[in-house]
């Protein structure tokens, strides 16, 4: 397993062993205590699993507020998508950077998003799966949205008009949140 730092430390690309031959593959995806010796030291409790059916698709930017603040290890299982995670951290040297690295089926990385990040994705192709653990429980009282297109993050999700829920049409932009790190 190799884990890289990306321009945001704290943000952790993991590539996994994956073990081939005639049969198909086999791969660890988590271990609690292989992650933490790379200072992946979190317990995750619940799994989620989304199915977006067409590209061009954008979910996101979302995150939980504490007390139910989560960290988050993704990975696609089907298709491809681009992961974003921004930093909304106040405090943060990097507060409003932004990260965004290609998940496939087929490349089979994972992304290690620790607390104080919203995280999104787009979909880049039709039927796209992704699997995340989460190491809290979903709040709905807690559970919080930024617009995907704040022109103060300014991430570029590589499309033109994206497919979004109603509730990311409405989130407000980042310096209208009530986010708490």
């Amino acid at each position: 397993m190799e884990v890289i730092k990306t321009e945001i430390s704290e943000i952790l690309l993991i590539k996994p062993d994956v073990f081939a031959d005639n049969r198909g593959w086999f791969m660890e995806t988590y271990s609690y205590e292989r992650y933490k010796k790379f200072g992946i030291d979190v317990m995750f409790v619940q799994d989620n699993r989304s199915r977006t059916e067409k590209k061009g698709t954008v979910r996101g930017l979302h995150f939980q507020k504490a007390p139910k603040a989560q960290s988050k290890l993704v990975t696609c299982t089907r298709g491809r998508f681009m992961d974003v995670v921004v930093d909304i951290r106040k405090q943060s040297p990097t507060y409003k950077k932004w990260v965004a690295v290609e998940l496939s089926e087929e490349n089979k990385y994972q992304l290690f998003v620790p607390k104080g990040f919203a995280h999104g994705f787009v979909a880049l192709e039709d039927g796209t799966e992704i699997l995340y653990k989460v190491d809290d429980f979903y709040s709905k009282e807690c559970d919080r949205s930024i617009r995907f297109d704040d022109p103060e993050i300014s991430v570029d999700w590589g499309i033109e008009n994206p497919i979004l829920s109603e509730k990311d049409m409405q989130a407000p932009f980042l310096a209208q949140s009530d986010s708490d790190f």
